[in-house]
């Protein structure tokens, strides 16, 4: 029965997490939706931002707890599995269609954070200037979308305010938002408790490094919330929204989740990621705003591609 408790610790983990996260978005969004704030800067920052609420509190619980390895795995992993994952499932299921603007504004903010968070991981450690460093980088961003989208109002404007429709219009009081935003939180703190314990034994009884597990089990986890957003989207009949939350989540995920677990403890660059995961991370984050760009949408082929690559990148993992 012992045997089976680090994959029970991860099981309830990541329904705490999927669960804990779908509530703490919609009692946020609720919450800023009855204080006014635009449906533009909810879609922007705070549905991204409890999206990728999952992956930072992994990330700091396994920062603090000294498996740094898995958090630093946790994030890159998760921003391989939006893309080539969420993405692909979501286009095989109903192509995405991605305009010009989107792609090249919300897709470049996307390219510009991951190679700044390249070139903090050759250092060897992220240490906390670096951190304060990638969140001055982000708060610049949004300050530059929001003004865009206010002077320049279009497609990406819209697509931001279509992922505030999909969490759900402003409710009639504040208790259910309060109670919500609560109950999220206090769930994704004992997942992300649950998941991290369960997942550095899983990793000591198999012989992995706690990275390879941060880079597919955790990471795996903590995209469930955009996997379910973007495939609920996409049954819907807003593919799009999934690529803007991908966007959004893995610009989120590099300068704010390693940017802030940075500053509140510095976090060594495993050497396996180093070498080779963040310039794999770097290529599918190309690839995505290539096709995107030249296609202007991901169609079913290109999705189809994106899962066979996801899936051929877990098998190099664990060969």
């Amino acid at each position: 029965m012992e045997q089976l408790i680090p994959y029970l610790q991860i099981l309830a983990g990541l329904v705490l997490l999927t669960v804990g996260g779908e509530f703490m978005v919609r009692g946020a969004v609720g919450l800023a939706l009855l204080m006014g704030i635009s449906k533009v800067i909810v879609g922007l920052t705070i549905v991204a931002a409890g999206t990728s609420a999952p992956e930072f509190v992994v990330s700091l619980n396994a920062a603090l707890a000294g498996s740094g390895d898995i958090a630093m795995g946790n994030v890159v992993g998760s921003n391989i599995a939006n893309i080539l994952l969420i993405l692909g499932a979501v286009a095989v299921l109903k192509p995405i269609a991605a305009s010009r603007t989107t792609t090249v504004r919300d897709g470049g903010a996307m390219l510009i954070g991951t190679l700044l968070f390249i070139g903090f991981c050759m250092f060897g450690v992220i240490d906390r200037w670096a951190g304060l460093v990638m969140l001055a980088v982000l708060i610049g961003m949004w300050y530059f979308t929001y003004k865009h989208d206010k002077q320049n109002p279009g497609d990406a404007s819209s697509l931001h305010e279509d992922e505030a429709d999909e969490v759900g219009e402003a409710p009639s009081g504040w208790t259910k938002p309060v109670v919500a935003t609560v109950v999220g939180v206090v769930g994704l703190t004992f997942g992300a408790d649950l998941l991290v314990d369960g997942g550095v034994t899983v990793a000591r009884d198999f012989g992995v490094s706690e990275a390879v597990i941060g880079l597919t089990l955790v990471a795996f986890g903590t995209s469930l919330p955009e996997l379910a957003a973007s495939m609920v989207a996409a049954f819907r009949g807003h593919s799009d929204v999934a690529l803007g939350n991908v966007f959004g989540s893995n610009l989120l995920n590099l300068l704010v989740i390693i940017g802030g677990v940075s500053v509140i403890s510095p976090i060594s660059v495993p050497a396996q990621i180093a070498q080779s995961d963040i310039w794999i991370m770097l290529a599918v984050t190309v690839a995505v705003l290539v096709v995107a760009f030249c296609a202007k949408r991901i169609g079913r082929i290109a999705g189809a591609v994106f899962m066979a690559a996801y899936a051929g990148y877990i098998g190099m993992l664990f060969a």
